[in-house]
């Protein structure tokens, strides 16, 4: 993939963003609605872009593919939860804020925002291993994520594991791997639902940018760091340990995709729920969010070489 191509999928991304900060500066779409909004996306749009990405038919892709892709991502993951405890100690990041470091370093936005991106960018097999991707970092966030922040006081509620999204993941593989078809009317359903979700996501992430404060953000350099470590270098010995190991070019496209991408939002949902101080974690998540733009562009060409 060139880097023109890149840049000019990476661009329509850009507009539709723009496109969000445009409606909310203009207050076509006001405050009150975009928790609104975010609902819809999180468990009805997303969930249905999930599924439709099988019921195309333009995924490729084999069971090979899909058991390669679980034993990648377990790995990932699982080096991302070791780098979430030893990155704020190798930083210095101040006691007292090291599970915030530790969250950051592993839940990236690879539901709200990597779908859509991977819809709109990656070829159509890569949604295949964004949906693993997905269905980890569920399963880790409301055990691993929910322990981390609260300091193992907070009791694991698997229940929410479940969530819309989650459960869609999970149906979406049982009909890929059974090669299920579902009758028309509701298949078609289905993908006009999901085709939405692009256009939305990025608008409501337009709107997060706009109501941002950025000058509370620049000055910690710790976010910088954070930019360059997690969301390129980290992603690029990612695919280029995936390469060594014999994964195929999609797949590592996108998993090296998925982790260029912003900090997610559940970890500040999830503190805000507990009382916790906020700030950290908005401002990663603001600052990240507008570098995601020039991060996953850059990592998607360079991997593209690979």
């Amino acid at each position: 993939m060139g880097m023109l191509v890149v840049i000019g999928r990476m661009a329509v991304i850009a507009i539709l963003v723009g496109i969000g900060i445009f409606l909310y500066k203009k207050k076509i779409i006001p405050d009150t609605s975009t928790k609104t909004l975010s609902s819809l996306v999180v468990d009805v749009c997303n969930p249905a872009l999930v599924l439709s990405s099988v019921l195309t038919g333009n995924i490729t892709a084999g069971k090979k593919d899909l058991i390669k892709a679980l034993a990648f991502g377990a790995v990932i993951y699982a080096a991302l939860v070791i780098l979430g405890y030893l990155y704020p100690v190798l930083t210095g990041v101040k006691k007292d804020e090291r599970r915030f470091s530790n969250l950051v370093m592993v839940y990236t936005n690879v539901g709200f925002i990597g779908i859509p991106v991977a819809k709109a960018v990656l070829p159509d097999n890569a949604m295949l291993y964004v949906v693993v991707s997905n269905i980890f970092y569920a399963l880790l966030f409301y055990t691993h994520g929910v322990s981390v922040l609260s300091g193992g006081k907070e009791k694991i509620d698997l229940k929410k594991i479940f969530s819309p999204g989650t459960v869609m993941a999970l149906i979406t593989l049982l009909v890929f791997w059974f090669d299920l078809e579902l009758p028309e009317v509701l298949s078609g359903s289905v993908i006009y639902i999901g085709n939405a979700t692009t256009f939305l996501s990025m608008c409501i992430l337009g709107i997060a940018i706009a109501r941002s404060d950025l000058s509370k953000c620049l000055h910690d350099a710790g976010i910088f760091i954070y930019i360059f470590f997690r969301m390129l270098l980290f992603p690029l010995v990612v695919a280029w340990i995936m390469k060594q190991l014999g994964a195929g070019h999609e797949m590592i496209l996108a998993f090296a995709m998925l982790m260029s991408l912003p900090v997610g939002n559940l970890p500040l949902i999830q503190a805000e729920k507990t009382g916790e101080d906020t700030r950290i974690l908005s401002s990663y998540i603001t600052l990240t969010t507008i570098a995601t733009l020039f991060t996953t562009t850059l990592v998607i060409y360079l991997v593209s070489l690979i």
